[in-house]
């Protein structure tokens, strides 16, 4: 008797427990510092919260001025098609960086994310003692630090500050991009195949975006499940940015020619594909300038793009890869086929072009 007792009661509260548990998506606006209704609400109150939003808000605005608008005119003024294309996204080395994969191609249908970086966990906030989430709240802002203020994640940071805490690894910074993007988190779930990873839907246009997150090695072949499942998914838009110059050796040929065979775009900085591995029938086009890397990247230098660049040489007005400055920002728009030519009056800048 006292089982079925019990049992009933369990069965009524649990529609309750449901009920109070926060959405994705007000998870989502909570971890960003952006307003949030629901259970999270009263969480809000607390000062550390509204020191954790003013802190976010300060720094988007920035990234706003700095890095977003300037990317997306440049896109729209260079590169409109596949600015405005939906062909997946393939991304690799990214880590948990949705926000330049959705500054360069906000309509894609996929996004496929690639790294080390583990998937980690954001549990019911409200179950979360609150000098914990005080604590998981500054490790978030410490983990995000670099790529708000610069352009890229430096892993080791990003590894120690979402290592520690109730709240970890990549899903927590894919949930601040998001939101502050302005979509609506739908749903969130991990896979296996053909990696670990996360699928993320989420929604603010016209159709449902899907963000796929895998936890994998890129060393080695080009015959990887994952590859293989990728390339199920192009021909696509590819990114590259601050990828430690990983394809310039033969121990991750097998993702530098997936990239090449399985784009129609390839958007990069210097420590990407190397110009030398462009075969016949791509064309890049160069943005920017060109500024040596010291230390540990010095002898990445690549002659054959510094005299393309030193051609017309021009800066590109947003920084972008490894330097942090404006003026020192390269950019490179490799594609199978020539860009339609634009207007005189409406060409932004000069271009360095190597068939």
């Amino acid at each position: 008797m006292i089982y079925r007792v019990l049992t009933a009661l369990l069965l009524l509260t649990a529609p309750v427990l449901a009920q109070n548990a926060p959405t994705l998506d007000e998870t989502a606006h909570f971890l960003a510092g952006m307003p949030v209704t629901g259970v999270l609400e009263p969480l809000t109150h607390d000062p550390a919260w509204q020191e954790h939003a003013q802190a976010m808000n300060e720094a988007w605005t920035r990234k706003e001025r700095q890095q977003i608008w300037p990317i997306r005119q440049w896109m729209q003024a260079n590169a409109p098609q596949y600015h405005r294309g939906n062909d997946t996204v393939f991304y690799m080395f990214s880590g948990p960086d949705f926000l330049y994969a959705s500054i360069f191609f906000p309509l894609s249908s996929n996004y496929v994310l690639a790294g080390l970086e583990p998937i980690g966990n954001v549990p019911d906030l409200t179950q979360v003692p609150p000098e914990v989430l005080r604590a998981d709240l500054i490790s978030l802002r410490n983990s995000m630090n670099s790529i708000l203020r610069f352009q890229y994640f430096i892993t080791k940071e990003m590894r120690t500050d979402l290592g520690r805490g109730n709240i970890s690894g990549t899903l927590p910074i894919l949930y601040v991009f998001l939101a502050r993007l302005g979509y609506t988190t739908v749903d969130v779930t991990h896979v296996s195949t053909p990696a670990e990873g996360l699928k993320i839907t989420f929604s603010g246009g016209e159709q449902p975006q899907t963000l796929y997150y895998f936890k994998t090695d890129l060393a080695g072949g080009g015959n990887s499940a994952f590859l293989r499942w990728c390339a199920a998914r192009g021909p696509g838009l590819s990114l590259l940015k601050a990828a430690s110059f990983l394809m310039h050796g033969d121990g991750f040929s097998g993702v530098r020619n997936f990239l090449v065979q399985n784009s129609r775009v390839i958007i990069q900085d210097d420590s990407g594909i190397p110009l030398r591995a462009f075969p016949k029938g791509w064309k890049v086009n160069c943005y920017g300038r060109y500024v040596p890397h010291k230390e540990e990247f010095q002898k990445y230098y690549q002659p054959d793009l510094g005299a393309l660049v030193s051609q017309n040489e021009m800066p590109l007005g947003f920084a972008f890869g490894y330097h942090w400055q404006k003026e020192d920002g390269l950019l490179m728009l490799a594609t199978r086929e020539a860009l339609p030519a634009l207007p005189a009056e409406e060409q932004p800048q000069k271009v360095r072009v190597r068939k």
